[in-house]
């Protein structure tokens, strides 16, 4: 599969065209933001990371039922997917209190939910990605009712799923965020699944294994990532 022109790069990854028609390649990158872009940096590696851990995820989940974007790993940093019109909503599916639901709901970080929270928040960077729910969705066009609904199920199976999968490997999965897209007419699972995308917590120690490491300035941000693809 030969890399032609990039139709975008975002802030982890560029995006290629192939030869055929609707399958993309997704270049992984080592730039890292936080708060909206506001802060920015480098984190060594984490393309490689995020790449191989999204792969690993996506081939799980494709066997539990989950349809995904996912076709094959072309390199350490690339992978083949197919083409994908991008729901512009990012699904978050809370397990255990941390990061904004903290803030806004005043609420400790650290307390167990007593039911999985998903939220909705409209995709856009100028407004700040604003939470929206399911009625604004609908009432502005976002999704139509079938997709919503699709969106939800696949949310709450894949958290079903993903939950027990890293507990198995010492990391609690305490809340993470998710995207779909449209292919021939279907939703599927897009983006990516990576320390970038997932609070993951040691479950012996709760020391703090994704990207909170680099939003918090906590150090050991390269050997965290690295380290969660090891146990993976």
């Amino acid at each position: 599969m030969t890399k032609l022109e990039m139709l975008y790069e975002g802030k982890a990854k560029k995006v290629y065209k192939t030869e055929v028609e609707d399958r993309y390649i997704v270049a992984y990158k080592d730039d890292a933001t936080a708060f909206n872009g506001v802060k920015k940096g480098t984190i060594a590696e984490k393309g490689v990371v995020n790449n191989k851990m999204s792969a690993l995820l996506f081939k799980l989940l494709e066997e539990k039922g989950i349809p995904t974007h996912f076709e094959k790993l072309l390199s350490d940093r690339e992978m083949l997917v197919k083409a994908v019109k991008i729901l512009p909503l990012e699904v978050i599916i809370r397990n255990v209190v941390a990061g904004s639901l903290a803030k806004r709901l005043g609420l400790e970080e650290g307390a167990v939910l007593k039911n999985t929270v998903l939220e909705f928040c409209y995709k856009n960077d100028e407004l700040g990605d604003p939470m929206v729910n399911e009625d604004h969705i609908l009432a502005v066009g976002l999704s139509t009712e079938d997709q919503l609904q699709t969106v939800r199920k696949y949310a709450l199976k894949i958290n079903e799923i993903l939950c027990p999968f890293f507990l198995e490997r010492g990391l609690k999965l305490i809340d993470f965020k998710l995207e779909f897209g449209i292919h021939e007419g279907k939703v599927i699972l897009a983006d990516e699944i990576s320390p970038d995308t997932c609070r993951l917590w040691d479950a012996a120690t709760n020391k703090k294994m994704d990207k909170d490491r680099f939003r918090r300035d906590l150090g050991d941000v390269e050997e965290t990532y690295q380290e969660v693809l090891a146990r993976l």
